[in-house]
């Protein structure tokens, strides 16, 4: 299966992996999806994890994937919204 998600805009990597540490209350984005996982109650493993559900994989991904776009929906909403407050 080919990997979809491909950053766009390369120069946002930086600032994605600082959104993903956050929403998974760590200071390492490396270890997000671990937390996560930790909390999902899925068995993740340093390295190779070809062995998991696709269930367990969807609910780690679904996670933090979701969480990571509700963020940046809330950060737009309060930018549009100091904009407004500012425009006044």
């Amino acid at each position: 299966m080919a990997k979809r998600n491909k950053i766009l805009v390369p120069e946002a990597r930086q600032g994605l992996d600082l959104l993903k540490a956050k929403v998974a209350n760590t200071n390492d984005p490396q270890r997000a999806k671990y937390e996560i996982a930790e909390e999902q109650h899925v068995e993740l493993n340093q390295g190779y994890n070809g062995n998991i559900k696709a269930k367990d994989a969807g609910k780690v991904g679904g996670q933090l994937g979701g969480n990571m776009v509700k963020e940046l929906i809330k950060m737009g909403q309060e930018q549009l919204q100091q904009k407004q407050n500012d425009s006044k």
